[in-house]
């Protein structure tokens, strides 16, 4: 089973996903977290670069691994807190609409999901990459309570000279949205058959009460 889970930069996606997964003993997978590492990989051997074939090149030979507190990209250990700091943040959405790069991921996305259930979550997950998911879910909240959410994150996991500010933070997400809405691959939609959910007032265990609940709930009534 495919339980695909969408919605724009902080809407609680990572938090929710990994949590559903737990509590119905799922696989959970990141697509966002492999574009982050792509893109990290371009910064660091091609600087901000946006040149597609430089990008598609540098893609097509990375090596990502899971590591605990991060990934080990081409045999170098990074951090989270690195994955989803600002420089990343202003670039992956160029890098992950390049093509071939969202093919490359989406293959990787689509080989791991053969080998049993799974929660995944990332742009364009319900709508391009998992279409004929089981369940799908979209994740939406106001601007202002992503940038908190974000910024909150941010000081729990990065040393304060590193950190940025709020609005910094903000316009980064505004300009996210905005990419990720008009890029002419993967752009970020709302499938009609999604439950959509706004979590701006929300818990993250009421959004994850919701989301098992009418996953447990469908089960049943397909069962009947």
């Amino acid at each position: 089973m495919v339980i695909a889970i969408d919605g724009p930069a902080g809407s609680g996606k990572s938090v929710v996903s990994q949590r559903v997964a737990q509590r119905l003993g799922f696989h959970h997978l990141n697509s966002g977290k492999l574009y982050r590492a792509i893109t990290h990989q371009v910064l660091q051997t091609a600087g901000t670069s946006n040149d597609s074939s430089t990008i598609v090149a540098i893609a097509e030979g990375v090596e990502i691994l899971p590591a605990d507190g991060g990934l080990r990209i081409s045999g170098s250990f990074v951090p989270d807190a690195e994955l989803h700091g600002e420089l990343v943040d202003r670039h992956v959405s160029a890098v992950s609409s390049v093509l071939r790069v969202r093919e490359i991921v989406n293959a990787l996305l689509r080989s791991t999901a053969t080998k049993g259930d799974i929660v995944v979550e990332g742009r364009d997950i319900t709508t391009v990459v998992f279409p004929d998911a089981e369940f799908k879910v979209y994740l939406d909240a106001d601007i202002e309570s992503r940038a908190q959410r974000r910024y909150a994150q941010q000081a729990e996991s990065t040393p304060e000279e590193q950190r940025s500010s709020y609005e910094e933070i903000r316009n980064a997400i505004a300009e996210r949205d905005e990419a990720d809405r008009t890029k002419e691959h993967g752009a970020l939609v709302i499938a009609p058959d999604a439950l959509y959910l706004d979590t701006s007032h929300l818990t993250i265990e009421e959004v994850c009460d919701k989301v098992t609940t009418t996953i447990q709930s469908d089960k049943i009534q397909q069962e009947n």
